[in-house]
């Protein structure tokens, strides 16, 4: 029998019950993946992070109550704030090493962590087929599509009333491969809002999602000339981001709030 720390953190948010909530594990080595995939479906989060040390850094991995995911933000900002806050870490700096993405760095100001994160621009695409009605809103202005598709409404409201069909959302694909929907406007107090979802992998909508905005970043910087924003996701929820956009690299700033700390038992 394991006994292993558990955190529950809300990430892009200063506030408790905002953002989105994530469970962090810290590990002290790899444990099989089956018991890895048990535990997040048993956390039923959008995102179990684990961690282990390798020397001054970590090698870190997501999953969702289904899978393995590449790439997760708001679990890496999580991730970060425990290292930070809860496990004594006395740097300024965190290097995540990751399977899929390289080092993903991690850098503390103040309440602030600000995520390194690779850019993934969207390629222009037609919209797909039952997109429209699985979306419930009206044609979008563009689509493209990254790892996830990116649909372009003209303004903030029509995001706010988005009522998707998550079962049709299920089968919207391209090259015979499911994705994930981003949905983005201008913002009304923001330079751009977003929702994203992710029907499918056991959540339907994820209340603030990172890793969508090394696709929104890009997107933004082209249409508004400009390489700094402030960004909302308007879930429920609701999350608030800095971002930037260098080179390659989105820079994705949020705050974090623990909401629960605690030991689980698994065999």
């Amino acid at each position: 029998m394991y006994e292993l720390p558990l955190y529950q953190i809300d990430a892009f948010t200063s506030r408790l019950f905002g953002g989105n909530p994530a469970a962090v594990c810290p590990l002290k080595e790899w444990l099989p993946d089956n018991i890895l995939q048990s535990i997040a479906a048993e956390n039923n989060l959008s995102e179990t992070a684990y961690f282990i040390p390798k020397g001054d850094d970590f090698e870190l991995r997501w999953f969702t109550p289904m899978f393995e995911i590449d790439l997760c933000g708001h679990a890496t900002l999580a991730s970060a704030h425990v290292i930070f806050n809860h496990l004594n870490y006395k740097r300024d700096r965190i290097a995540f090493h990751s399977r899929q993405h390289g080092t993903l760095y991690v850098t503390r100001k103040d309440d602030w962590l600000t995520l390194d994160f690779p850019a993934r621009p969207a390629e222009p695409c037609p919209l797909p087929a039952g997109a429209l009605e699985a979306l419930g809103g009206p044609v979008p202005t563009e689509c493209g599509l990254a790892r996830d598709f990116i649909f372009v409404y003209e303004n903030e409201e029509i995001i706010r009333n988005m009522k998707p069909d998550f079962g049709k959302l299920k089968e919207v694909r391209q090259d015979g491969k499911h994705r994930w929907a981003i949905i983005t406007a201008p913002g009304t107090d923001c330079d751009f809002v977003s929702r994203f979802f992710c029907a499918g992998d056991g959540i339907d909508e994820d209340p603030v999602t990172g890793s969508a905005h090394c696709t929104l970043v890009p997107y933004w910087a082209k249409r508004l000339g400009k390489t700094s924003f402030f960004a909302r996701q308007i879930s429920a929820r609701g999350g608030e981001l800095r971002c930037e956009l260098k080179g390659d690299r989105v820079f994705i700033a949020g705050q974090a709030v623990t909401y629960m700390q605690g030991q689980i038992f698994v065999p």
